[in-house]
């Protein structure tokens, strides 16, 4: 028996590079200005979908959410043996905050159809809330199983997962279709496959095709430009080179869950900490020097 999988991969910022425009004033997060890698646990995720596929069959179809650039990961999971590869990029779903996302993801998930697996990363290093995999579940009203470490039976359409809850493990089961959140140490991530990298790398969707001929072509009017992205479009789609890009409108999205209306995340306040401090303090091993110590943190606002 055959198993279809879904991936939910993200495009997110490289938080060992962050620079002072991290943040745009309004709170969110100006991604624009930051570097940009595939979050390190979506990677896992991908990596059991395709292994779920190479011992059983099946498909394995990646999905992720963000501008245009986002077609980056799609093009990553195509490399390493994903069978398909969508983009939902939509400006009215920016700003979206983990309930929003999940909504999106959710809707994207029941318009693809047919799947027996959800596999979405623990978390995404940008937020680190663990909040869109379980929620996505609770959207589509289909069982989760969190934190999958490995796969231990997979028979009919029931399946039985390790999960590592960092303190120790237990094996639970399951019936499909089901979602499943995958830690760092569930395997480890296939390379990209040099054929495929060749064969797939002039892939693209249509706003990346559309962007390259605005760039090619400064000069012309905006009905040329619209011929030439019309007939690059058309010759990538003959090659099996054009990666689907769908919007909001695409998976029947309810506007007022997407984007800031449907986020009731609000950043409270942020903060730039400059540490100006030069030296260092030593303090004696007795009460009295642990005292002279939280006395310091307490004046200088580190505690309390």
């Amino acid at each position: 028996m055959s198993y279809d999988s879904i991936v939910c991969v993200k495009q997110v910022p490289d938080t060992a590079n962050i620079t002072a425009e991290a943040m745009k004033e309004d709170g969110t997060v100006n991604r624009a200005a930051l570097p940009t890698i595939f979050n390190p646990e979506d990677l896992h995720a991908l990596e059991t979908a395709l292994e779920v596929r190479d011992l059983y069959g099946g498909t394995v179809t990646a999905l992720t959410m963000g501008p245009p650039k986002a077609a980056d990961v799609l093009r990553d999971c195509l490399y390493r043996g994903a069978d398909r590869a969508i983009l939902l990029t939509d400006r009215r779903a920016a700003a979206s905050d983990t309930l929003a996302t999940s909504y999106i993801l959710a809707q994207a998930i029941r318009t693809i159809g047919r799947y027996d697996f959800v596999f979405c990363g623990r978390q995404a290093i940008d937020g680190d809330t663990a909040q869109v995999g379980p929620q996505c579940a609770e959207k589509l009203g289909i069982p989760q199983i969190t934190y999958l470490e490995k796969l231990v039976k997979l028979e009919d359409h029931t399946v039985q997962i390790r999960r590592n809850f960092g303190h120790g493990w237990e094996v639970v089961e399951g019936r499909l279709p089901v979602l499943v959140t995958v830690v760092e140490s569930a395997n480890e991530p296939r390379p990209p496959a040099v054929r495929r990298v060749m064969r797939l790398k002039r892939a693209r969707v249509p706003a990346e095709v559309a962007a390259e001929a605005k760039e090619s072509m400064q000069q012309a009017t905006e009905e040329q430009l619209a011929a030439e992205t019309q007939r690059r479009i058309e010759a990538l789609q003959q090659k099996g080179l054009l990666l689907e890009q769908w919007d909001l409108d695409r998976i029947g999205a309810d506007l007022n869950r997407c984007g800031l209306a449907g986020s009731p995340t609000k950043v409270f306040r942020i903060q730039a900490i400059v540490l100006t401090k030069s030296g260092y303090t030593e303090i004696p091993a007795t009460q009295a020097g642990v005292t002279q110590l939280v006395h310091e943190l307490v004046v200088e606002h580190t505690l309390g």
